[in-house]
């Protein structure tokens, strides 16, 4: 029983079980969730930053569980870390405009942070490489990932930086 929810868990409910653009599919549920999240159910930002947490550290012990017997230490199945990455540009973009957002914005906001995400996690530019590369563990798995998303985050703020600047 805890197997099973343990990959559950670590392929995001079957997402990874399916042969076809995991992380991508990973990556735009991530996006769907939070947006309900927020802006459907306007879930206090605590709440959903406890619950990002708990996602966070528990997903070292269960990607560590899932692996421990494979040959494989990154499957393609383990999706819980695009969760995980692409949460942190979302989640950072909700509390640093903590104003009422229009939908339309924030629709926008989410489908660039997606693009950027898969970008950086697909490209995989230094220092992602190294993790991907040399941690084959559960740390590894995850923060290529989370880099992923600390440099959509950059990004996002660079382009802002710019914006400010030009227009």
């Amino acid at each position: 029983m805890i197997k099973k929810l343990n990959t559950l868990f670590v392929t995001l409910f079957g997402i990874g079980k399916i042969n076809f653009a995991q992380g991508t599919l990973a990556s735009f549920f991530t996006i769907v969730f939070l947006f309900y999240c927020f802006h459907i159910k306007n879930y206090p930002n605590e709440f959903i930053l406890i619950f990002l947490l708990i996602t966070f550290f528990y997903s070292f012990y269960a990607i560590a569980i899932y692996i421990r017997d494979s040959k494989n230490k990154d499957p393609k199945e383990i999706v819980i870390d695009e969760f995980i990455g692409q949460s942190i540009p979302i989640y950072l973009y909700e509390i640093g405009h903590n104003t009422e957002k229009l939908t339309n914005e924030a629709l926008y906001f989410y489908i660039y942070i997606f693009i950027l995400f898969r970008f950086f996690d697909i490209k995989k530019p230094f220092p992602i490489n190294l993790f991907d590369k040399k941690f084959k563990n559960s740390f590894g798995v995850i923060f290529d990932d989370v880099i992923a998303g600390l440099y959509v985050v950059l990004t996002i703020i660079i382009f802002m930086i710019l914006k400010s600047k030009l227009f």
